[in-house]
């Protein structure tokens, strides 16, 4: 329940991030916790508690979650990327 919930308290936080570094930095603790509560859902059938036809629902869920906060992670760090290249090039002209 903790983890499942801090993935929706940690992607708030990164809607209101300061920087792009900083909404990168928030974003990977979502992916953390998102990886984490589907650990937990796998445990939780491993062990008997619940069926998988009780979790499959959740844990598809939170698979697609994980891959959208990947997939963002690595668009935002590409731009960041990008932005350090074009800044590099402008101090590199400003010397000529």
């Amino acid at each position: 329940m903790r983890s499942a919930t801090s993935v929706g308290a940690n992607y708030r936080s990164a809607c209101r991030g300061k920087s792009t570094a900083d909404v990168i930095a928030k974003l990977s603790l979502v992916e953390e916790e998102a990886d984490e509560s589907l650990y937990w859902m796998e445990l939780i059938v491993e062990i008997g508690l619940l069926p998988l036809e009780k979790v499959r629902n959740l844990m598809s869920e939170n698979t697609e979650i994980l891959a959208i906060t990947v997939a963002s992670i690595k668009t935002l760090c590409q731009k960041e990327k990008t932005k350090i290249k074009k800044i590099k090039s402008k101090i590199c002209l400003d010397k000529l």
